[in-house]
């Protein structure tokens, strides 16, 4: 398994604009906290340590970080 082979299949994969986002779970009540993450320049994606929904950055968008 490389950096960029992730470790697991993911429960939903999202499209991200930006290289910083949030993920609350978007279960309203029923999520989970809110978490700042941001992707990695290494593998263009990152999963979040709550839900474990994988975000994937957009190839087309701008890296303001």
């Amino acid at each position: 398994m490389s950096a960029t082979q992730p470790a697991h299949d993911a429960p939903a994969t999202h499209v991200v604009a930006a290289r910083r986002f949030s993920c609350d779970g978007g279960e309203g009540a029923l999520g989970h906290p809110r978490v700042w993450l941001t992707v990695p320049h290494d593998t263009g994606w990152v999963d979040c340590p709550y839900c474990d929904a994988r975000y994937m950055l957009d190839p087309a968008a701008t890296d303001s970080h």
